[in-house]
């Protein structure tokens, strides 16, 4: 982690003021966690309520996974179905304006559903790694801390742009939302010029939550096309704003630019497990009237399901991926 001296970079607000604190430090919560989403796109979240210990629990289990030869870890690989669980290797991915692979290879976990709902139909169940101990039962521990605090964002998000408190948690409800388990590599000696360990790019979906990174690395894009280090701190988890929340608020919530940059020691390994909340597929992304009344009145995006999104942006970042606007 980056020293606990390092002042962070971004808006940094508590979790404990939004859950149990006087009604002005709810509303000051809701105001800053907004404003945040859209002057700067980012903040750092304190007193997030997921317990460290398990937050280290699961680093341990991603790292065992990577740390198993290629064969081990090409088991978990699930074709057809553009990476959205299971493993997807070293150089698989791109950012959408960049033709260089990125320096990362990573795990998918989704939301565990019946099998017969939608998400089961299109993706299938999740799928674990037999020589990890304690791996699927830590990331499910995980995953549904991690959807716990989402549904408590959601509702700050949503109250500040003028919608019912449920109106986000509501479409969420059901989605696909995926924890990433990534691990980027000592550098190779052979990687191209070009290739970073994550090109700029935009998140795709409504909030991703970052749960402490093993080392920094991370930047965002500024209005003036500089780029502002963002710090891995302790006890902090960083919170961002993707294209489909920056689609639905018409553009009144920012999708920043961002990216990983490569180390200066090119044998330093880097960790992160980012947390992508998604609608439900068959969300309506249709700009939202309050936002749009907000930003001017003009409507600035297309209607478009959230599997219709999904599947197009897929296919930009170069993976292979079923047609998800086909009906299910």
């Amino acid at each position: 982690m980056t020293d606990a001296s390092v002042s962070q970079t971004i808006p940094v607000v508590s979790l404990r003021d939004f859950t149990s604190g006087t009604r002005a430090q709810r509303e000051a919560f809701i105001s800053k966690v907004g404003d945040a989403l859209v002057e700067v796109g980012f903040f750092a979240l304190e007193d997030h309520g997921v317990d460290d210990e398990l937050v280290q629990r699961s680093y341990d289990r991603a790292a065992a996974f990577f740390e198993q030869d290629g064969d081990k870890k090409a088991r978990c690989i699930v074709p057809g179905i553009g990476g959205q669980r299971g493993f997807t290797k070293l150089g698989d991915e791109h950012a959408r304006d960049s033709d260089a692979p990125d320096l990362k290879e990573f795990f998918h976990v989704g939301r565990d559903v019946a099998a017969d709902h939608r998400l089961h139909k299109m993706y299938g169940p999740n799928v674990w790694p037999d020589d990890v101990s304690a791996f699927a039962a830590t990331m499910r521990e995980l995953y549904g801390a991690l959807d716990n605090l989402a549904g408590l964002l959601l509702e700050a998000i949503s109250t500040y742009i003028g919608e019912d408190p449920a109106m986000l948690g509501g479409l969420a409800d059901g989605g696909d939302t995926i924890l990433r388990l990534i691990h980027y590599p000592p550098v190779p000696a052979d990687a191209s010029p070009a290739s970073v360990r994550a090109a700029a790019h935009e998140d795709i979906n409504f909030i991703t939550i970052l749960c402490e990174a093993t080392a920094g690395g991370l930047q965002l894009q500024q209005r003036d096309g500089s780029w502002l280090p963002v710090h891995a701190l302790k006890g902090q988890f960083i919170v961002d704003s993707g294209d489909m929340i920056q689609h639905l608020t018409n553009g009144m919530l920012r999708s920043t630019t961002h990216r990983v940059v490569n180390p200066d020691d090119s044998r330093e390994r880097r960790f992160s497990m980012p947390f992508f909340v998604h609608p439900n597929p068959s969300a309506d992304l249709t700009p939202r009237h309050l936002p749009v009344v907000l930003t001017g009145g003009v409507v600035r995006y297309e209607s478009i399901t959230a599997a219709q999104f999904l599947g197009r942006r897929l296919r930009e970042l170069g993976l292979h991926v079923i047609d998800a606007n086909e009906p299910t």
